[in-house]
């Protein structure tokens, strides 16, 4: 059960995955899905999966969690309104907060992208990102920037 400022909610139990027996598969499959098309978001994890052990020749798996752990950010600025003044205030990330913000921005910037098919744009992406290079890598490093920037107002976080 989560206790935060608001309500208190329970965080419901997200199976593992059956292809890989994986947790953040699972959940990243649930990112991937629109329109509760679970069938369909799955056979794109997969196809991409098997695009990268083409390439890397490893386990796509390892290669999908590193790329996670490298865009997972520390940092992050939330406006915060004192006195007339709106100021950029910079915190530190919840472990959950920062996993979901890795999917959510791998995911986009493979559906930002043009050409190719989403499986394709997907494991390249992953590719990347495992690389520490990317789009998804760059707005890490730019929320990272502009929380370093800001530090200044640090001691406004409560």
């Amino acid at each position: 059960m989560f206790e935060g400022k608001g309500k208190k909610y329970k965080t419901h139990k997200i199976e593992p995955d059956p292809k890989h027996e994986n947790v953040v598969v699972a959940k990243f499959i649930n990112h991937i899905m629109k329109d509760g098309k679970k069938s369909l978001a799955r056979r794109i994890l997969y196809n991409s999966f098997d695009i990268i052990k083409k390439e890397t020749k490893g386990d796509p798996v390892e290669v999908f969690e590193q790329a996670l752990n490298n865009v997972v950010p520390n940092k992050e600025v939330r406006s915060k309104r004192v006195g007339g003044a709106t100021y950029q205030v910079p915190y530190d990330v919840d472990k959950k907060r920062g996993m979901s913000l890795a999917m959510r921005w791998i995911l986009d910037s493979a559906r930002s992208e043009a050409g190719s098919s989403m499986e394709e744009r997907l494991a390249k992406e992953l590719l990347a990102a495992s690389q520490k290079q990317g789009s998804a890598m760059k707005k890490k490093e730019n929320m990272e920037r502009m929380a370093e920037a800001n530090r200044a107002f640090a001691f406004l976080a409560k």
